[in-house]
């Protein structure tokens, strides 16, 4: 659902091609069966797969991935330490980068999941677009909720009893149209 809301946000923009992959699971099957994940997985069935070349043809890319103990997850650390080719050519320099995240508890590590994450992109030379606080919903107390100038975020439990909240997907929806919007803006001075 974050994902859905970021590219949301994104197509706001006039002239944005949006689209939304997900990496290779790497967990296999009888073991996501066992532990009640593979039908959770299904429900990602319809979406393409992305292979790391692909990350050359955009002018912005909005990562997502959940948290695992504070960091990005096994399957993109892995898809990531396969663009390698693409650092060499120099093929994501200037792009724009944007993360965002779900974690399964409120100090699951959010924020540093992200932050951790820009290491990668600064590696490839991207440019990298957080959450301005100008996106007001960043301050609101009234709730437990995600979101920090990093990027968007969702607090989720396993069970699914937990979904995003309409503060959450808001920011997300920010977050999207805030890199389409920068991304447009360098293409266009880019002539």
């Amino acid at each position: 659902k974050l994902a859905e809301a970021v590219a949301a946000g994104a197509r706001e923009v006039k002239d944005a091609e949006v689209s939304v992959w997900q990496v290779p699971e790497l967990t296999p099957d009888d073991v996501l069966e066992k532990s009640g994940a593979k039908a959770a997985r299904a429900a990602f069935a319809h979406v393409p797969v992305a292979k790391p070349d692909q990350l050359a043809e955009a002018d912005a890319i909005i990562f997502g991935t959940p948290t695992r103990f504070g960091n990005m997850c096994a399957q993109m650390r892995n898809f990531l330490d396969q663009t390698g080719g693409l650092w060499m050519k120099g093929a994501l320099i200037g792009k724009v980068g944007s993360v965002f995240t779900s974690t399964a508890s409120q100090h699951g590590g959010q924020e540093t999941t992200i932050t951790s994450f820009h290491s990668t992109l600064l590696h490839q030379g991207m440019i990298i677009v957080g959450v301005p606080y100008s996106e007001q919903r960043l301050l609101n107390m009234n709730e437990i909720t995600g979101g920090s100038p990093y990027g968007a975020s969702t607090l989720a439990s396993g069970d699914g009893s937990r979904q995003p909240s309409e503060n959450e997907l808001a920011i997300a929806r920010f977050q999207g149209k805030h890199v389409a919007t920068i991304a447009s803006q360098l293409k266009r001075g880019r002539g």
